[in-house]
């Protein structure tokens, strides 16, 4: 439950907050596993995934792997480009800047989203606008602002985190034009690989009626030996 308290004051630097959730939520390096369910109100379906992330170097790669029919679907991210593999077509698409709005795998993520997380903290400006309350625990709001012709998709998005560990309890995804679009809600708060991390997404579009998509966090692994190889993140490596 989120309760309004105060204006927050000038010393908070919205910057370092979301740069300290991040790293919190990533770290430098990750290995993870997922399971996505995605929710409409005449089907529901599932699909686990996994994920090599190194932040650093700004390079994620997914590989879907079940159920059977999606297994071994890839995604391999580099910076802002974005690149997929289809096995039933045996072909490597790279996603064009036009599609990043488009549902991921038919859920209410985007492509952009996979894309988004370090754009955060090098393409807004921040402020700090507020302090709240959410299940108990002192939250501050931040507005993130894209600068001019920063390449992101958004008007604006907007961060509840925690004031005790910088970590993400709400985000919303706000158009241009000044409309919600999206409610993101992170809960289940659990100790994974020695981390308090959410463990539960849940996406919300909020002009669709019975439609949501939760993700959770299965496993993460923020030390993975051996480390994390180039070759990971490599066009041949989106096919198995």
């Amino acid at each position: 439950m989120f309760q309004s308290l105060s204006k927050a004051g000038p010393a908070l630097d919205g910057k370092a907050i979301i740069t300290k959730m991040i790293e919190r939520m990533r770290s430098h390096v990750n290995v993870s596993e997922y399971e996505m369910t995605v929710q409409r109100p005449q089907w529901t379906r599932s699909f686990k995934m996994k994920v090599w992330d190194h932040r650093l170097n700004k390079k994620v790669f997914v590989r879907i792997l079940e159920p059977a029919k999606d297994k071994d679907i890839s995604f391999l991210r580099i910076d802002y480009n974005l690149w997929n593999y289809l096995p039933s077509v045996e072909k490597v698409m790279k996603i064009p800047p036009s599609m990043m709005l488009q549902p991921w795998m038919g859920s209410d993520f985007s492509n952009d989203d996979l894309v988004k997380e370090s754009s955060y903290i090098d393409d807004y400006d921040h402020t700090v606008v507020g302090n709240e309350v959410v299940d108990g625990l002192k939250v501050i709001k931040i507005d993130l602002v894209p600068h001019a012709n920063a390449p992101v998709v958004w008007g604006k998005v907007v961060y509840w985190v925690r004031e005790k560990d910088n970590l993400p309890v709400r985000q919303q995804f706000i158009d241009e034009g000044g409309t919600l679009i999206k409610d993101l809600v992170y809960s289940d708060f659990k100790v994974l690989d020695g981390a308090l991390l959410p463990t539960r997404w849940e996406m919300t579009p909020v002009q669709k009626q019975g439609q949501k998509t939760t993700l959770i966090l299965n496993s993460i692994d923020f030390d993975p030996r051996p480390p994390l190889a180039d070759s990971i993140f490599t066009e041949k490596n989106l096919r198995p």
